[in-house]
């Protein structure tokens, strides 16, 4: 059984969540500074204590927001900057609810919201640690009211709802964090081998080919094609060219390093790339790969069955000025390697029609 191999994008989509997550915090600051100064106009007097104080939090809160959303923090993007907002958000909220009737404020309800949005972009320490704040905040707006134990009471069974929202949204959000790891994982990988799909391939392909231009280092592709997928699927049903295609991976997994990105093409048909190196320095690592699968039989309902490569070998900057161009170049030198015998490598050339490597085919033709 194949261990899965694939491999994330760089930006796996954190960034982008991170940018929306952004966004609707600073759609959320808007509507908080428009409440608590809707507040200052229609609560009436008799209601609300010195409304300075919040009318200049909202100053600040307004300060903040154009600085995090157009400013120098607009660039960021992290749970830190969201972690900083949803603090700033809870200040502001208890400001507002200790110059509008405190307990029974108007603004009081807003706290669950930072509690829900705390959920769903900190995880459940983080979450649990603002519903502490939470707790310490409503405690701090009753410290006035000195009443009988029967008050306490009933005020410390109002401080469920706060432990409840907090446990239900960081469990929910955990859930769907799995989820989404999960979807992205399918989404990226193959779903016989466990390594990348071509999708993915292309997005980690697009980085490393910028890295390359950027700072001038070579990287190679090699096409490879299993020689007889055909016939064991004739032979022995597509069970068994499922196990075939799961056997080429599990070769070319072993003998690849970390940083380069293999993928399943289509059928029996893998792309690598081999990063910051050129297409003569990784030749003896394709030649193992060949005839490893060659002297590797597998194993399918109690038979041993064999199978060899054809590969075919090209590299930037030499063949190609994009990782499209140089994967034709591979494809073509493989289709080499098929003319010429098959269950050998054929690197890409003026002269590549005689430039192959490995010894002659072992198993049955397709």
């Amino acid at each position: 059984m194949i261990e899965p191999t694939w491999q994330a994008p760089h930006d796996s989509g954190a960034e982008q969540r991170y940018k929306a997550y952004d966004r609707i915090m600073g759609n959320i600051s808007w509507l908080l500074i428009a409440l608590v100064a809707l507040a200052t106009k229609l609560i009436p007097e008799t209601d609300r204590g010195n409304m300075a104080v919040p009318a200049a939090f909202c100053v600040m809160l307004f300060i903040y927001n154009l600085n995090a959303r157009y400013g120098l923090l607009s660039r960021t993007h992290g749970q830190l900057k969201i972690f900083i907002d949803l603090m700033i958000f809870l200040a502001f909220i208890v400001a507002a609810c200790w110059y509008t009737g405190k307990l029974t404020s108007p603004f009081m309800s807003l706290i669950y919201l930072v509690l829900m949005a705390t959920a769903l972009t900190q995880g459940k320490r983080v979450t649990y640690f603002m519903a502490g704040l939470a707790i310490s905040s409503y405690a701090f707006l009753a410290s006035e009211d000195v009443r009988e134990l029967n008050y306490y009471l009933t005020h410390i069974l109002e401080l469920f709802p706060f432990m409840l929202i907090a446990h239900l949204g960081a469990m929910l959000a955990g859930e769907t964090e799995v989820a989404r790891r999960e979807v992205e994982r399918l989404s990226l990988t193959d779903d016989v081998t466990g390594i990348n799909n071509m999708r993915n391939f292309f997005l980690l392909a697009e980085t490393h080919e910028k890295l390359a231009k950027r700072h001038g280092r070579p990287f190679a592709i090699c096409m490879i094609d299993a020689d007889n997928l055909k016939s064991i699927n004739d032979r022995h049903g597509h069970f068994a060219g499922t196990e075939l295609i799961r056997q080429v991976a599990a070769i070319i997994t072993g003998n690849v390093r970390n940083s380069d990105i293999c993928a399943r093409y289509g059928g029996d048909e893998f792309v690598i790339m081999l990063n910051e190196t050129s297409k003569h320095e990784v030749a003896g690592t394709i030649e193992r790969i060949v005839a490893g699968m060659a002297g590797t039989p597998f194993r399918f309902q109690d038979q041993e069955l064999t199978s060899t490569l054809s590969a075919g070998l090209a590299s930037y900057p030499e063949d190609g000025d994009d990782v499209k161009t140089v994967m034709a170049y591979a494809d073509e030198a493989m289709y080499v390697s098929k003319r010429n015998g098959k269950n050998r490598l054929t690197v890409f050339g003026p002269a590549m029609y005689g430039e192959s490597f490995g010894a002659p085919e072992t198993g049955g033709s397709p």
